[in-house]
């Protein structure tokens, strides 16, 4: 079980605020009462209770084995990694074994033999919830630390990455990104990625072993370089939009894109001495609880906040059953030194005490009724507001928020369709139906979203399709023309189903009239058809043998 501690670091336990306690039974003028406090659980080493992959399969040496030789010695490949012989396996547990004095244990990947194809392995560590960084990420190298590598985590169990920090020996070469260190980032900059070329040059290989992603450093930013001034940092965590997100992730993974080269280019007559070897991974942090408990335990393979101030959930993200009277917010550590702890509570009366009745809230004048009557109040965090029915005898939610409806606000208003990936209590539970005006009878839906349609061909979930047959202009109309059985004849082109494009010489709906026939012709002004030059000849002929007789 994780115990109470404070913030950051280990060795400054004066400076820092502890916000160990969730609670403390306290004596008021209205009698005993709790008094809630702002809590998390302690810092601790998060990589035993991190799931690990490496990845891709075969990565990693012994299977078959192969032998390696080092930078220092790189013609002696006398070392051999054997999978089968434990003795000489590397296999991933050993970058978080606890190793006897002296003697470094390490995971290792196969060697760059298949060179120029990268040497590419991905080690993944996922937690199943959020953490929270408390210092440093650290990655011991036993070997070279490598030239290139990306840092990157993700927030949602392993759906998404995004990038923590690019490590390489050159920035602009390596990612098209200017070198930077974490000591130059400002206030407005603090959780800027960037590029750093601090950890990716050789010095040799035994001389500087460790990667860090720097957590104090830029804590420091705030707080000074000896972390004195919480107060600010704590501020700047709980007004700084991104701040907190930046230090939380569900899952770290460490890319591995390029080993190290002994200062030199690649030597392809030696290519056993290019390979990775990580015998240590550092994670300090602790759960993630938004401020709501102090205790984190890990059962049946996953880590669980112990939550307080009426939160439940893996994070304490919402509050319990029956305690939903506003919407649940995360804790805070401000004003210091005890923070805000933004108790849950349940609608209409103040907080139970350890004996069973009900007291008044130190800055509220609820009324000390049982907390029995209001049993069925149940408003889902949409409503602080109920109403007792007389003649129905029930509790009814009034003023229903964020577009929701009936007794506990438990349906969606006309207009409105159930979010199903959502929780009752979340604001954004009733989605809009956002019907198409033209389109559908009225702005309702059913519980898919699905609007219900005009008849004429109408379609689609928000009622703006048309069925085959039919186009779409501010509602549906049946086609004039298409690709299969109203063809546009004589070279015609249909346009958007609406209308016949004809060439010159043609006419019609569907261009199924010729203006002209034949080669070098003309047209009859008078009736407009196509006249070819035999036929005017013959036409000319004849009138002039008329013109003949008649003399």
């Amino acid at each position: 079980m994780l115990h109470h501690a404070a913030l950051l670091l280990h060795c400054l336990p004066l400076v820092m605020g502890q916000y160990d306690i969730c609670k403390s039974w306290v004596t008021t003028d209205n009698g005993p009462m709790w008094e809630f406090y702002a809590c998390q659980p302690k810092a601790v080493a998060m990589k035993d209770f991190a799931t690990v992959r490496v990845e891709p399969s075969g990565i990693t040496c012994g299977n078959p084995p192969e032998r390696f030789c080092t930078h220092e010695n790189p013609y002696l490949c006398s070392d051999e990694c054997d999978a089968s012989n434990p003795d000489l396996a590397h296999p991933p547990k050993l970058m978080f074994d606890k190793e006897d004095e002296g003697l470094a244990t390490y995971w290792q990947s196969v060697t760059w033999s298949r060179y120029p194809k990268p040497l590419l392995a991905n080690i993944t560590l996922s937690w199943n919830k959020s953490i929270e960084l408390t210092d440093d990420i650290v990655l011991t190298f036993e070997y070279g630390r490598p030239t290139k590598m990306i840092l990157e985590k993700s927030l949602d169990n392993g759906r998404t990455w995004h990038p923590y920090q690019y490590y390489a020996d050159e920035c602009n070469e390596a990612f098209g990104m200017p070198a930077r260190k974490v000591r130059e980032l400002s206030t407005t900059s603090v959780n800027r990625v960037i590029c750093t070329e601090e950890y990716s040059r050789w010095v040799g290989s035994k001389k500087e072993k460790d990667v860090r992603f720097e957590v104090r450093d830029r804590f420091a930013i705030f707080a000074g370089p000896e972390l004195r001034n919480m107060d600010n940092l704590y501020t700047r965590l709980e007004s700084a939009k991104g701040l907190k997100d930046f230090f939380t992730m569900t899952d770290l993974r460490i890319r591995l894109l390029k080993p190290a080269l002994g200062g030199t280019y690649v030597q392809r007559e030696n290519l056993y001495k290019y390979f990775y070897a990580v015998s240590n991974i550092e994670v300090t942090g602790r759960c993630k609880c938004n401020l709501h408990a102090n205790q984190c335990i890990f059962k049946e393979g996953s880590l669980q906040c112990e939550c307080e101030h009426n939160t439940t959930g893996q994070d304490c993200g919402r509050c319990k059953k029956n305690f939903r009277s506003k919407s649940w917010r995360a804790g805070s550590y401000l004003p210091r030194p005890n923070g805000s702890p933004n108790v849950c509570a349940a609608p209409n009366f103040g907080i139970l005490s350890k004996t069973s009745r009900l007291i008044q809230q130190k800055s509220g004048s609820v009324p000390l009724i049982p907390i029995e009557t209001f049993q069925d109040c149940e408003c889902y965090g949409h409503s602080n507001r109920c109403s007792f029915i007389d003649f129905l005898n029930l509790v009814t939610c009034i003023s229903c928020k964020h577009n929701t409806r009936g007794q506990h606000c438990q349906y969606c208003r006309l207009g409105y369709y159930r979010n199903n990936s959502a929780e009752l209590d979340d604001e954004n539970v009733c989605v809009d139906c956002n019907c198409n005006r033209v389109g559908s009878l009225a702005n309702r839906c059913n519980e898919t979203g699905h609007c219900e349609c005009k008849g004429g061909g109408v379609t689609g979930p928000k009622c703006d399709d048309c069925l085959p047959g039919y186009y779409w202009r501010q509602g549906c109309f049946p086609n004039v023309c298409d690709d299969e059985l109203l063809i546009c004849q004589n070279g015609g082109t249909c346009y958007e189903n609406q209308r016949c494009l004809c060439p010159p010489g043609a006419k019609g709906v569907l261009c199924e009239q010729t203006k002209c026939e034949g080669e070098n012709a003309e047209c009859d002004s008078a009736s407009g058809t196509y006249l070819s030059l035999s036929a005017l000849v013959a036409s000319a002929v004849g009138l002039h043998v008329q013109q003949l007789l008649n003399l």
